[in-house]
């Protein structure tokens, strides 16, 4: 709906110049408009409802009482109005928590908001609890299907038989098939959403730390997402030296020595802000990158504990690389820093 709010605007900047007169728009200005048009919009914070899917919610709480009872059965229009005279419906958690509201409930409400054009091809839909748009979708089949083997695992803690039936069954095309998928359910389905688009700034960022060239004596590497398993157990001929925290006893690289603390966000910003100054960032990357990809970072690790590994390791006596590994112990957010230099 963003775009399709985009578009009216203009149309109705252009009926505002009246009668005898044309809006003037510049002819460079047209190809920065398309590319603002066709730029992914994601969903970028833990919501259950897409800014585009939020007539589903205007619906719900504008729609007269004869309106909504075509879609849904009386009693729960009633207690549905009822409950929107005293404070109007912000989620669908909100509205969930109404008498008689449960997801097949919501699906009528939403196919109500469809048909009268509260919603349109931008909202995909109400999969596995939360709504999303057209772009989150496209982010979270291509996140299914690329992902690696440990990283899904860490997404999803609590619904491994989920991740596996999800690596078996990839390539995906829809959201509606990975929700549709045995063992994914709201809490998974949700953890997958918030892993393919909550990120996006810092992945910005580390795209721009990854891009500064290095003169051959030193550089660095930042990922999002990784399979920290095999670059954790990978061996090196000179020198392996491995600390790991927080992993299973089954998970522990051989031969590294456990740390009995778990890092926490202060330690994942600082590395993410050395390898950052490690490359002079501020001569390379735009202070608008380098302080979304920031605030971004903040934001995801506040609070949270992570586990992971720290590894530096030597080919041959002339060189060394220090990697940084780091997974949220409940969500699987992972971030990773690798640092070298060579004579």
């Amino acid at each position: 709906m963003r775009r399709i709010g985009s578009a009216l605007l203009a149309v109705s900047m252009l009926v505002g110049c009246g009668p005898g007169t044309q809006a003037e728009t510049p002819p460079e200005s047209a190809p920065a408009a398309e590319q603002q048009q066709q730029a992914p919009i994601l969903t970028t914070t833990n919501v259950d409802v897409a800014i585009e899917c939020s007539g589903i919610l205007e619906f719900a709480n504008t729609a007269s009482y004869s309106l909504l009872d075509r879609y849904l059965p009386s009693n729960v229009v009633t207690n549905l109005v009822n409950r929107r005279a005293t404070t109007p419906f912000t989620s669908l958690a909100d509205l969930s928590t109404v008498p008689l509201v449960g997801p097949a409930r919501l699906k009528q409400l939403e196919g109500g908001a469809r048909t009268m054009d509260f919603i349109d091809a931008d909202c995909v839909g109400i999969l596995d609890g939360i709504a999303i748009s057209r772009d989150d979708q496209t982010a979270i089949v291509a996140l299914v299907n690329s992902i690696d083997d440990s990283e899904l695992h860490d997404v999803l803690p609590d619904a491994w038989n989920g991740a596996v039936n999800l690596l078996n069954a990839r390539p995906f095309a829809t959201a509606q098939q990975i929700a549709d998928t045995a063992g994914i359910g709201d809490v998974s389905f949700r953890n997958i959403r918030n892993s393919a688009t909550l990120s996006r700034p810092l992945e910005a960022l580390f795209t721009a730390i990854n891009a500064v060239p290095s003169n051959g004596s030193y550089g660095a590497t930042t990922l999002r997402h990784f399979d920290w398993w095999n670059i954790a157990s990978a061996n090196h001929y000179y020198r392996d030296d491995k600390t790991c925290f927080g992993l299973e006893p089954t998970s522990v690289p051989y031969g590294a020595s456990i740390r009995p603390n778990l890092a926490d966000a202060a330690e994942v910003r600082a590395e993410v802000q050395r390898a950052f100054n490690y490359v002079n960032g501020n001569a390379h990357i735009s202070p608008t990158v380098r302080d979304a990809g920031l605030a971004n970072l903040n934001a995801l690790t506040q609070g949270r504990s992570f586990k992971g590994c720290i590894i530096t390791y030597e080919n041959d006596p002339w060189s060394r690389n220090t990697v940084h590994i780091y997974v949220d112990t409940t969500n699987g957010f992972s971030v990773m820093t690798e640092t070298w230099w060579a004579e």
